[in-house]
């Protein structure tokens, strides 16, 4: 049986993340999370017994060791993280605090013999783009930003702790990822809420700016695929979409999928955080899911299905 640590379990994409772990009934999944923005909900699965939580601070050492020390995991998926571009950049402190949530998963991971550390990093990293699509390997992590940094940190202290511990890790690269149990205040969720109620749509801009979507069954599937079969060993890889798309279209298709009334309304720019680019080169999450994407359409198409029935 492998014991598994989730850090940010309850949040959107970690929640999935240990759901899909705990669907092997080898795994025993301990998640731990402050719940500061995650939902205990999204994990509460009454049929998973192999599946527990724990509300706790991976950046207060004494709460985060405790819980190491009862349970001696062989691997951790540290998800947890301040995330959302306007709540990390309100908030560049509470940011900087993550990196002690870094320390602390490391040193107790090779101090209680964790075999590999699973790490979610971020698009945020590359700043704006010198190059697309934006390759874990030639482009350049230039973002100046208190989440990118933390970030950008995280990588730093992975490699660090492999060439002098020999702890072994993973770092996934996260573009924009969207589903069904997506916080509200994020773009998708935030433009299919006002959709659906024909509110206005705001953006922010003239809405030029790009972005790609991953749906979160493949952001959770490819992540599983590199732990369960050992790839991406003491590397690098994007996880995210390769199909461009500004964010004024994806208001535009929203408003046609779901028949809105609603108008779009165009907010002055964000002051700092709000790329112009965004697009992978995703041949090595290719590699780990063996199939091609699922488009925006039927991805958005998915969340409505299950809107509809959580209606």
């Amino acid at each position: 049986m492998a014991r598994i640590l989730v850090t940010g379990g309850a949040g959107f994409v970690a929640s999935d993340l240990a759901l899909g772990l705990a669907d092997d009934p080898k795994n025993e999944v301990v998640v731990v999370d402050n719940l500061l923005t995650g939902d205990i909900s999204k994990i509460l699965v009454p049929q998973k017994s192999n599946l527990h939580f724990v509300k706790c601070d991976v950046n207060q050492f004494n709460d985060i060791s405790a819980v190491f020390y009862a349970n001696r995991f062989e691997h951790v998926f540290h998800y947890a993280a301040v995330v959302g571009v306007k709540r990390t950049t309100d908030n560049p402190v509470m940011v900087l605090r993550d990196i002690d949530g870094i320390r602390n998963i490391l040193d107790l991971s090779k101090n209680t013999g964790v075999k590999r550390v699973l790490f979610s990093s971020s698009s945020e990293v590359y700043g704006e783009p010198v190059e697309i699509p934006q390759n874990e390997r030639t482009t350049p992590l230039n973002s100046k930003l208190p989440y990118a940094i933390v970030k950008n940190i995280g990588e730093a202290f992975l490699r660090s702790y492999h060439r002098e511990f020999g702890l072994d890790y993973t770092i996934f690269r996260f573009f924009n990822t969207y589903g069904p149990k997506q916080s509200r205040d994020f773009v998708v969720a935030k433009f299919i809420r006002a959709a659906l109620a024909s509110e206005d749509i705001t953006l922010y801009g003239d809405g030029s700016q790009t972005r790609t979507f991953c749906y979160i069954d493949d952001n959770v599937e490819a992540c599983l695929n590199a732990y369960y079969k050992g790839e991406v060993l003491n590397d690098v890889v994007n996880i995210g979409s390769d199909q461009e798309v500004t964010i004024k279209a994806l208001a535009e298709l929203i408003i046609e999928i779901t028949g809105s009334r609603s108008r779009i309304v165009h907010l002055a720019p964000l002051e700092e955080g709000d790329m112009t680019r965004r697009m992978p080169d995703v041949t090595r999450m290719r590699a780990l899911l063996g199939r091609e994407l699922l488009p925006l359409r039927s991805g958005l198409e998915r969340i409505l299905e299950h809107t509809a029935i959580a209606r």
